[in-house]
C-alpha cells in the first residue's frame, strides 16, 4: 500500500490507512516506537501492559504496606 508523504510544521508526515490501524491494533493516542532497520522506517506500536488486581496485590508485602492513617472526626453526615 502507498501512503503520501506530507509536510507537518519542520518534519514530515503519512497517513495511517484504517485497516493498517486495526490491524496493527494502532489507535488514536496510541504511542509507537519509531526506527529504521537497515534503511527502512519501521513503526511498531508500544505495548501497554495491563495489569489484574491479582498481579498488583502481589507486590504487597508487610514491608511496604503503610500503617492505619485517622483523617479526624466526622465533618459532615458521613457515618464512621
Amino acid at each position: 500500500m502507498r501512503v503520501p508523504v506530507k509536510k507537518w510544521g519542520n518534519s514530515l508526515a503519512l497517513r495511517i490507512p484504517k485497516s493498517v490501524a486495526e490491524d496493527s491494533r494502532i489507535k488514536y493516542g496510541s504511542v509507537v516506537e519509531v526506527s529504521v532497520v537497515r534503511g527502512r522506517v519501521v513503526i511498531s506500536p508500544v505495548a501497554t501492559h495491563r495489569y489484574t488486581l491479582r498481579q498488583l496485590l502481589s507486590g504487597v508485602t508487610k514491608a511496604n504496606r503503610h500503617a492505619e492513617t485517622d483523617t479526624g472526626g466526622a465533618v459532615g453526615r458521613e457515618s464512621w
